[in-house]
């Protein structure tokens, strides 16, 4: 009896959770995968020069989905990610080559453009903050305003013409190659590093998360909703108004028609794939990071066997939509 007792205090077995499982390591399962089948079937893959394109191809979708995981983490979207680029990508080559203002050297007109351009752009998603936060409008119709007008800016400012240079005190920015490693890699991996710690160990990242899992609970608890939202979508612009500086960059010019063209798109994609909750309340950048990595993974895997883009994009899509599904499903479970 008295064993019978015991064995029926014991706790019961639980199943084994698969959409828990996927959710939590799909993205890596994924990514493995995907080396996997390169390494066997594609050619020239397991090179230095092939693992250099992938990660400068995927240096601005990270840059910019920290941002964007800061805001989905809050509950919000960002549209205007991709505009914000073009504006910062517009405004820099103004500063740096005296359009504006003259400047004694080169190196104070660089230094002036980076800072500039990313604190506009910073103050652009500051805007975007104001109008969610104060005004209680939806995220996706706030930053809707920006998505549309922000590329109208960036035109406007270059008259719709496309701004070339050669200025390598700015460009080291894309084309540096510090101990063999491109500079836009480094300041990828400085962030992502910089942003994991601080939404694990700060309490602002604990405030982010609280505000995305319940904002009503957050206010009671005495959480500065408000300056939360401000503060991740300010977060959004900067690291877009980055990115934006490290396109025009690579590509010695500067074309407001094409800088961040459908960024937010790849930014969302990443973050959801990556394992971000869309409704908010919970987020992971290293997970934003190989969420990325698996995307441009993919999209190289298809080209490389002859796959055309638009069935790559297809592809993307479908991973998305997975990754969407798995979320629910972990949920309901």
């Amino acid at each position: 009896m008295a064993r019978s007792g015991a064995a029926s205090q014991r706790a019961p077995v639980r199943g084994f959770d698969l959409f828990g499982f996927l959710s939590r390591y799909g993205t890596l399962i994924a990514l493995a995968l995907l080396i996997a089948f390169n390494l066997a079937f594609t050619r020239n893959f397991a090179t230095l020069q092939t693992l250099n394109v992938n990660l400068t191809q995927v240096c601005t979708i990270v840059m910019v989905a920290i941002g964007m995981t800061y805001v989905i983490a809050t509950g919000g979207i960002d549209l205007s990610v991709g505009s914000l680029m073009a504006i910062s990508g517009a405004l820099a080559p103004m500063i740096f080559m005296g359009q504006i203002v003259a400047f004694p050297n080169i190196y104070l007109a660089v230094a002036v453009a980076m800072v500039v351009s990313v604190l506009v752009a910073g103050l652009l998603g500051l805007f975007n903050g104001w109008l969610v936060a104060r005004f209680r409008i939806q995220p996706i119709v706030a930053t809707l305003v920006l998505f549309i007008a922000g590329r109208g800016i960036a035109q406007v400012l270059t008259n719709g013409n496309l701004q070339t240079f050669r200025v390598p005190e700015f460009q080291w920015i894309g084309l540096a190659r510090p101990f063999g490693i491109p500079a836009q890699v480094v300041i990828m991996v400085a962030m992502v590093v910089a942003a994991a710690w601080a939404l694990r160990k700060t309490a602002f990242g604990r405030r982010v998360l609280a505000v995305g899992g319940n904002e009503k609970a957050a206010e009671l608890a005495g959480i500065p909703v408000t300056g939360i939202k401000l503060a991740v979508y300010a977060i959004s612009g900067l690291c877009a108004g980055l990115a934006g500086l490290v396109v025009i960059a690579i590509n010695s010019s500067s074309d407001a028609n094409l800088v961040g063209l459908n960024m937010e798109l790849d930014a969302i994609a990443a973050v959801a794939v990556g394992g971000t909750l869309l409704s908010g309340g919970k987020a992971t950048i290293v997970g934003t990071f190989l969420g990325a990595l698996t995307i441009q993974l993919v999209r190289y895997t298809l080209l490389a066997n002859g796959v055309p883009d638009a069935a790559a994009q297809v592809v993307k899509a479908a991973i998305i939509a997975l990754a969407v599904w798995l979320q629910q499903q972990n949920r309901a479970a």
